[in-house]
């Protein structure tokens, strides 16, 4: 039963994946808030636009 539980308290492969899967996590994130950043400063050009041609006209 040591051997077991002494193997057991030893193996560090659960431990990789879960790391992978917080690096995975922080990642997405990442890849999410510049997705919104560069959707609203799109959207604020394309906005500007549409005022000026509002007002030329």
């Amino acid at each position: 039963m040591k051997h077991v539980l002494t193997r057991f308290l030893q193996d560090e492969r659960g431990a990789t994946a879960v790391e992978y899967g917080l690096i995975t996590a922080l990642i997405s994130v990442a890849l999410i808030g510049g997705a919104v950043s560069v959707g609203n400063a799109v959207n604020n050009t394309m906005d500007g636009a549409a005022q000026h041609l509002k007002n030329s006209q």
